[in-house]
């Protein structure tokens, strides 16, 4: 198991990774996550912005830009192997920060508050160790009866 990966942003998932998940394709994803969501500290207020709301602040181009950064994300958990289902909601998270980012003034403010890079990485995080869990329905219950079946001759 991968149990050594530890996320940048403190995401709590259950389980652990799969041994066959790419560690450094982890680190590039929440280091591109970082600098778009987190990687500037307003000073006196102790919130961390990123790129992603300055880029914003450029008319439909700085949100288009923003975008492609952010389906990099999406595109590396697909390469991992996270689920369809995690993968439109990835993409929900993109449509809604690119969507409330390209409202004239109030963009802004929702691009430094959505973070979906943050979210998406997360939601990749949490998809691998799921998919990790044993299956449980196999087991016995607690009490049940073994009944030995031999083949007939």
């Amino acid at each position: 198991m991968c149990a050594d990966f530890e996320s940048r942003f403190d995401v709590d998932y259950d389980g652990e990774l799969p041994e066959s998940v790419d560690k450094a394709a982890l680190t590039r994803m929440e280091t591109v996550a970082h600098i778009l969501d987190e990687s500037v500290r307003v000073p006196g207020v102790g919130f961390r912005i990123g790129v992603d709301p300055i880029l914003g602040a450029l008319p439909v181009a700085g949100d288009v830009v923003s975008a492609a950064f952010s389906l990099y994300i999406v595109a590396e958990s697909a390469y991992l192997g996270v689920s369809f289902t995690t993968l439109l909601e990835m993409l929900a998270n993109i449509t809604i920060d690119v969507a409330g980012g390209s409202i004239p003034y109030v963009g802004t403010v929702i691009d430094a508050l959505w973070k979906a890079n943050k979210r998406n990485v997360e939601l990749a995080l949490e998809d691998l160790a799921e998919a990790v869990e044993p299956d449980r329905s196999s087991d016995t219950i607690d009490g049940g009866i073994d009944i030995p079946v031999e083949p007939e001759d």
